[in-house]
């Protein structure tokens, strides 16, 4: 309780001030002003300025990214337009490929028809070649035959003595048996 006398004791002789404004709360005030701008300060060179550096950096980073995205898309502008004009040149590069192709299959037939054309005639020619080596071949056999006959004939004249005159007869007689178209044949 000796405490507590003494505390009232203390508090009986002070003296009312206004508004509780005594040295003491001015000195601890302006240490404290001194206080908070000294951690600000402090902060400011170990927080703020480490923030403020990173994002400038943050910035410069989203700026450069955003140039190389425009930079990148108009190049897959230009590179779209590019494709696109190579497509419709590839399809008159398809034309024409196709266009030669047509030119050179039909180049390609008429040579055949004209060497089947040239075989033909080939052939025909060699059948006309064997034709008349085959008529050669039997007008050479009908003349072997009228020689044959001409020695039996002969030996038919000599047998029964014939004279000149009947021989004669007996061979133009047998000539136009035989007919002219086979002799000279």
């Amino acid at each position: 309780m000796n405490t507590l006398l003494s505390a009232t004791g203390v508090l009986a002789t002070m003296e009312p001030r206004l508004f509780d404004l005594d040295f003491q709360l001015f000195h601890d005030a302006a240490l404290m002003i001194i206080a908070v701008v000294a951690l600000f300060l402090i902060m400011s060179y170990f927080l703020f300025n480490p923030a403020r550096a990173f994002l400038q950096k943050r910035q410069e980073k989203i700026r450069t990214e955003l140039e190389d995205a425009k930079n990148n898309q108009e190049d897959a502008k230009a590179l779209k337009a590019e494709y696109e004009s190579k497509l419709k040149d590839i399809d008159k590069e398809a034309e024409s490929i196709l266009a030669d192709a047509r030119k050179r299959a039909l180049a390609n037939e008429n040579r055949i028809v004209a060497a089947a054309k040239e075989e033909a005639v080939a052939i025909v020619e060699r059948a006309r070649e064997e034709a008349k080596l085959e008529k050669q071949k039997m007008a050479d056999d009908v003349k072997k035959e009228i020689v044959a006959v001409a020695a039996l004939m002969a030996g038919k004249v000599v047998a029964s003595s014939m004279d000149v005159t009947i021989q004669d007869s007996l061979i133009d007689e047998t000539l136009k048996e035989m007919g002219d178209s086979t002799w000279l044949s």
